[in-house]
């Protein structure tokens, strides 16, 4: 990516991160609804849900959605599933909710399994009002109709230029 085609970085403080962090505690505490586990979803969530675990002392399991990898991503949707026949609750953790693509794939793949909607809910650190799915639970909004910034959380900062260049092109729809 170079010239007018390349996204526009924008770093995420650590400041704000926590912030984001104890948005989704407090909303979480003010609710009736509480989980038994969180389910932190590779890569973006995993840093949020164990920071959200830590500080809600709720459990925390994980998936990787992102790699694809057979035996860590759909195979544990089936254990997850069964958690919430059993009548246990899961919230989903990832880092931003922004096409809706992931958010949408895991309740499908999940409720479709486990036949309960009302045990899963999801939990982001930023939430696209405009996405096609909704997070239950955000620390903070954008409006992807706004804002075309390609968000570099603290946990990427060590990435290179052409890797965060590399992620941004693989989902060109999000910045158009």
């Amino acid at each position: 990516m170079t010239g007018s085609d390349a996204p526009t970085f924008s770093p995420i403080s650590y400041e704000r991160f926590l912030a984001d962090v104890e948005g989704v505690a407090r909303a979480l505490a003010a609710d009736d609804w509480a989980p038994d586990f969180l389910v932190g979803i590779g890569r973006g969530g995993l840093v949020p849900a164990a920071y959200l675990s830590h500080r809600t002392g709720i459990p925390l399991l994980s998936v990787d959605h992102s790699s694809g990898e057979v035996g860590f991503a759909d195979e544990l949707l089936d254990k997850l599933a069964a958690k919430i026949r059993l009548g246990q609750h899961l919230l989903i953790v990832d880092d931003i909710n922004d096409s809706g693509a992931t958010i949408a794939y895991l309740r499908a793949a999940i409720e479709a399994k486990s036949g309960d909607a009302a045990g899963l809910r999801v939990a982001v650190l930023i939430d696209n009002v405009r996405s096609s799915a909704k997070a239950d639970y955000r620390g903070s909004a954008i409006d992807r109709s706004q804002d075309k910034s390609w968000f570099v959380f603290p946990w990427e900062a060590l990435g290179t230029q052409e890797s965060l260049e590399a992620d941004a092109a693989a989902v060109p729809e999000r910045l158009a």
